[in-house]
């Protein structure tokens, strides 16, 4: 069942978007892949190369100890504290009250999508800067992104008064093309967090045990994304991202995403045919 299939299966419940193309950035497949949905979790990606640029220019450390705290400026002005009922990463809550290592917070906020060191690393970094990596990864030939990092993660207060992160599939697809396509050892750092991360129930799902996949994915109420860099043993590495926000069971949209990755797998060797 081709990609266009799977996705007239779901249509009229939801938005649904797919970006499946090339490392170097080409599109193969594409459907509603420049229409915004809400990031979730998808923006921690730009906040990460937001910080790695910084190490590298020698503002920041890896190793600089950050105090792990829960009380943060809002976009809308005033303060806010990430729910930690709403944080499926309980070891930087652990850590309230102490001082750990800026990479130690990195390596939460991707590999186990933690809420809380997410808003600490933006501290670090700004959310200037971090959309900033976002804006100038739109891939050649995008409109004007509607994709844009505005606030941290909780901040209820920017959501009341209507600022949000957004993320289409094309915007998250030029954020891994860029991250696929650096050189050098922050490079090489952050690709090896994005292979570790432990949420693997989208794109890497029906893969191939084994099969390394550089991603980040993003979950809250209707909303199930996931984006990555896929990198068979026997063919061209490429690229995938799907969001959903939709009507449809958490567990229902997970399955979509993943068969759409396993029609991408299965024609890796003529990426041109997974239609």
């Amino acid at each position: 069942m081709g990609i266009a299939e799977l996705l007239r299966q779901v249509d009229g419940s939801g938005e649904f978007g797919v970006w499946l193309g090339r490392l170097d950035g080409t599109p193969v497949f594409v459907h509603e892949a420049e229409r915004a949905h809400y990031s979730a979790s998808t923006m921690k990606l730009p906040v990460a190369m937001a910080m790695l640029r910084k190490v590298d220019a020698g503002e920041l450390s890896l190793s600089q100890p950050v105090a792990v705290h829960n009380d943060f400026a809002s976009a809308a002005g005033g303060r806010f504290g990430v729910n930690p009922d709403e944080d499926e990463a309980p070891k930087t809550w652990e850590e309230l009250g102490k001082k750990v290592p800026l990479d130690w917070l990195a390596a939460e906020m991707i590999t186990r999508s933690s809420n809380l060191a997410t808003d600490l690393v933006l501290e670090q970094v700004g959310i200037a800067a971090a959309h900033a990596e976002l804006a100038a990864a739109t891939l050649p030939g995008s409109p004007a992104p509607e994709s844009r990092i505005q606030r941290g993660i909780d901040d209820v207060p920017a959501a009341r008064a209507g600022i949000s992160n957004l993320m289409s599939p094309a915007g998250m697809a030029g954020v891994l093309v860029a991250v696929g396509n650096q050189q050098g050892e922050s490079a090489d750092y952050l690709r090896e967090l994005l292979a570790g991360n432990q949420w693997n129930g989208e794109i890497p799902a029906l893969l191939p045990k084994g099969t390394r996949v550089e991603h980040k994915n993003g979950w809250d109420t209707r909303i199930r994304h996931d984006g990555g860099i896929v990198r068979p043993a026997d063919a061209d590495p490429f690229v995938l991202v799907v969001c959903t926000t939709s009507e449809l069971p958490d567990s229902e949209a997970q399955k979509l995403i993943a068969s759409i990755a396993l029609e991408a797998w299965n024609h890796r060797h003529d990426l041109e045919a997974a239609r």
